[in-house]
């Protein structure tokens, strides 16, 4: 597979061709290789215009909703994220090329290891990895310029918005566990503004301030 060709017509196709625009986020999405974070058996799809399956219920996101999510974070370069929800650790790749550092939580614990992996054999060494309730955010490194949210939110949990920085922005999918709208949060001193843009089904925010597991 020609997967460098595949990755640009990724990015022509699925992300530009839908208005994302911002040249930071299109070149991050050309350098990070996003058939290494999907199954072997599944590396013929990597670059298709949809989730995937990763294994003990979680997926790797469909390639426009992460840049959608990245986008709307709107980072220059110089912040702290904190990620809820490693899963694949595809989009704490992403970010670790358009930020400073990256914090990046997963309650499953396999699933954070073997993202770890990945990410260090590509040589991204600015992600701490962190295994626990993502709901509570992670207060030991607060406050941050951003945080993202990668599964379905039934509300937005309020220790991830007492987590943001002042101007700092929170995206998540907040909904049903059906599904969602895309979601932005936005910190302006004491004010609390919130946008909402696109439909989208993530796997349910499992933790106290997320879904119960069932």
């Amino acid at each position: 597979m020609d997967y460098d060709k595949l990755r640009q017509q990724m990015v022509d196709l699925q992300i530009i061709s839908r208005g994302i625009s911002d040249p930071r986020v299109l070149d991050a999405f050309r350098r990070v290789p996003r058939h290494i974070f999907v199954p072997e058996d599944m590396r013929d799809s990597a670059y298709s215009d949809c989730a995937l399956p990763i294994g003990n219920g979680q997926t790797i996101s469909q390639p426009y909703m992460v840049a959608a999510m990245t986008a709307q974070l709107k980072l220059k370069g110089n912040e702290t994220v904190l990620e809820i929800g490693t899963g694949s650790g595809y989009q704490a790749a992403i970010l670790s090329q358009l930020c400073q550092r990256v914090i990046t939580i997963e309650r499953v614990e396999s699933l954070l290891e073997k993202a770890k992996k990945i990410i260090q054999q590509t040589g991204y060494n600015n992600i701490k990895f962190v295994t626990g309730d993502g709901t509570l955010g992670y207060p030991d490194s607060a406050p941050y310029d951003g945080i993202i949210v990668t599964a379905g939110c039934p509300r937005i949990p309020q220790p991830l918005v007492d987590q943001l920085k002042d101007k700092g922005r929170l995206v998540l999918p907040v909904g049903s566990t059906y599904q969602q709208v895309l979601t932005t949060v936005f910190k302006a001193g004491n004010e609390i503004l919130t946008e909402e843009s696109i439909p989208c089904v993530f796997v349910p925010l499992i933790g106290k301030f997320g879904w119960r597991e069932v």
